[in-house]
């Protein structure tokens, strides 16, 4: 009895054509099959809406908050100031006046160079100086009597500048045996001992002044014009984990670099404690743009098509589909730049199954999330 059953209505349906009927202003199956419990599909298919009422979303209004936007580059430490200690003539280590890793101040005396036969030059040197100096004066005594002829007393004059050149001279010789910091700093290994004979350009030691240190790295010509001088940087390294070293942009060079397409730039970084050694290996973020009040919606929200984005906003009961420009990406949200409001609830659930002016009903609520 049942398969005759399933072969009537086999033939009742290709004898109604099985095709579609009109029947005032909707879609539907003509009324035999209606009338054995077939339904038509509802309006639009997949996409929800017409017989079966507005479809059930779930929304969340777009916030407002703070957006950061960087570019991160890699980059190495570099002592504000550094330079290799050396000497400026030859001689013999007489002493050294520093400990590997010692601070010194600008002057300080780091090496000292068997200076004897200079300083006995400069004995000799200030001796003939005295006598120079006593002839002028007997002379300039004697000048007002006419007792001594005026060229004589030109003579004695010219014959004391030379040796107050003399002098000069032997101390400033023996001056360059003192090696001496040129500024404060920290200085490094010792590359000589006492007693050895050093050239000009010789090492001794390093010096570095590494209270302010400066960081170079490369920033892509695409964010050329938004770098600038003052802008905050954020380093880090593997060696100190989680600690991150605050900075600004100090110098940005005036010319990209051909292969790469990249600018040079220097960031320089307080470092009172000295945990950022000249050669370190940072990774570092400039920061391009702040802005205060930027407009943030769900990730999910966004409905891509080609190069182009769009996002369905409810109004009025209904889903109106607004095409946005969009910009910064954040974990689990998107910056919209251009074509929604603060506060308008977005749809974020349920994106599929909408179309334009679709009749919608909220089913929830996302609360905005925290920054």
């Amino acid at each position: 009895m049942r398969t005759v059953t399933q072969l009537a209505v086999l033939a009742l349906v290709a004898g109604a054509g099985a095709g579609w009927h009109y029947y005032g202003d909707r879609v539907g199956l003509p009324p035999p099959l209606q009338l054995i419990g077939l339904q038509p599909a509802q309006q639009g298919g997949a996409r929800g809406g017409g017989p079966g009422g507005p479809v059930g979303v779930v929304v969340q209004p777009v916030r407002v908050a703070p957006v950061v936007e960087r570019v991160e580059s890699v980059g190495t430490v570099r002592a504000r100031e550094a330079v290799t200690i050396t000497s400026k003539v030859a001689g013999i280590v007489e002493q050294i006046r520093f400990t590997e890793g010692q601070r010194v101040n600008a002057g300080d005396t780091l090496v000292q160079l068997d200076a004897a036969a200079l300083r006995a030059e400069l004995d000799q040197a200030r001796a003939l100086l005295d006598d120079a100096r006593n002839q002028l004066t007997r002379a300039r005594q004697l000048q007002p009597g006419q007792t001594i002829a005026a060229q004589r007393l030109e003579t004695l004059e010219a014959l004391s500048r030379q040796a107050e050149g003399r002098v000069r001279q032997a101390e400033a010789r023996l001056e360059e045996l003192r090696v001496t910091a040129p500024f404060g700093g920290r200085v490094g290994l010792r590359q000589v001992s006492p007693g050895a004979l050093i050239q000009p350009g010789t090492a001794i030691t390093t010096l570095d002044d590494t209270a302010r240190v400066r960081v170079e790295f490369s920033v892509p010509e695409v964010h050329l014009a938004r770098v600038r001088v003052g802008s905050a940087v954020t380093a880090r390294s593997s060696a100190y984990g989680n600690r991150r070293f605050q900075g600004t942009v100090a110098v940005i060079d005036t010319r990209l670099d051909p292969a790469t397409r990249s600018v040079r730039v220097i960031s320089e970084f307080d470092n009172a404690d000295e945990a950022l050694r000249p050669g370190l290996f940072l990774t570092v973020e400039l920061v391009l743009e702040e802005r205060e009040r930027a407009l943030l919606v769900a990730e999910e929200a966004i409905d891509p098509v080609g190069d182009r984005a769009f996002v369905f906003v409810v109004r009025d009961g209904r889903a109106r589909r607004q095409e946005v420009k969009l910009g910064l990406r954040l974990p689990g949200e998107v910056e919209v730049r251009d074509g929604l409001n603060a506060g308008e609830p977005v749809v974020v659930r349920g994106v599929q199954r909408l179309r334009n002016d679709l009749p919608v009903r909220v089913v929830e609520t996302l609360a905005r999330p925290t920054s």
